[in-house]
């Protein structure tokens, strides 16, 4: 099929280097063009690509080659900053909104909370090398992390808590799924509609077990790559 010989001809050239991370693609105009195809067969060859990782897109933008994604340990803490700094990457880390409201059904359930309890809500989107990856939603008790967001909100937050609350995470619980993008978070990092994604829920624990604090990371499916390693007794 001709959008399977397209797609192989622009995953070859990236593959060589000919096509380096960043870099963005053509007008999908100008390579109708070049492949002598309609635009609607060269989109299911960029939808393929998109879905092997290999190239993203930008609203209003155009295609982009995808850089290296970030590695990510789920067995060890993790700190984004920390981690992207580490494998050579700039990252930064920009507050999109942070407020006080009522626990939504999610946040309800995963930190344990009866109805109409009050949470710090901390939205904040996680860049590598100048691209938004990641989009995270932050729920945190109020009770136990008073006067909150008068506080910087763009670093290391774990270690924001236990400076100024000696607040400790002794234990997080995970989930992930592949999920997509929806139209507020897509518009904040610049994505689109739809395009799919991965969702990693974090739920951090204090030393008595109880839950502090629950992450919903928003991920660029092709912008991290999840590892883990597991002793099993013998």
């Amino acid at each position: 099929m001709q959008y399977i010989r397209i797609k192989d001809a622009i995953k070859e050239q990236i593959q060589s280097g000919q096509l380096p991370a960043g870099e963005k693609l053509p007008s999908e105009r100008k390579l109708a063009d070049t492949f002598k195809t309609t635009r609607v067969t060269l989109r299911e060859a960029l939808s393929l690509l998109e879905a092997d990782g290999l190239i993203y897109r930008e609203d209003r933008r155009g295609w982009f080659i995808s850089h290296r994604a970030l590695r990510v340990d789920l067995s060890l803490p993790f700190e984004f900053s920390a981690t992207a700094s580490s494998q050579g990457r700039t990252p930064s880390i920009d507050v999109h909104r942070a407020e006080s409201l009522m626990a939504n059904k999610e946040s309800t359930q995963f930190l344990s909370l009866p109805p109409f309890t009050e949470v710090f809500n901390i939205c904040r989107i996680h860049r590598l090398d100048g691209r938004a990856v990641m989009y995270a939603e932050h729920y945190v008790r109020v009770e136990r992390l008073p006067h909150l967001l008068q506080h910087p909100l763009d670093g290391n937050l774990a270690e924001l808590y236990r400076e100024n609350w000696q607040l400790n995470i002794s234990k997080c619980r995970y989930a992930v799924c592949s999920s997509t993008f929806d139209e507020p978070i897509a518009s904040t990092i610049k994505s689109t509609v739809g395009a799919p994604s991965l969702r990693i829920t974090r739920i951090h624990f204090d030393e008595a077990g109880t839950a502090q604090e629950c992450v919903i990371e928003h991920w660029r499916h092709n912008a991290v790559s999840l590892d883990m390693m597991v002793e099993f007794g013998r």
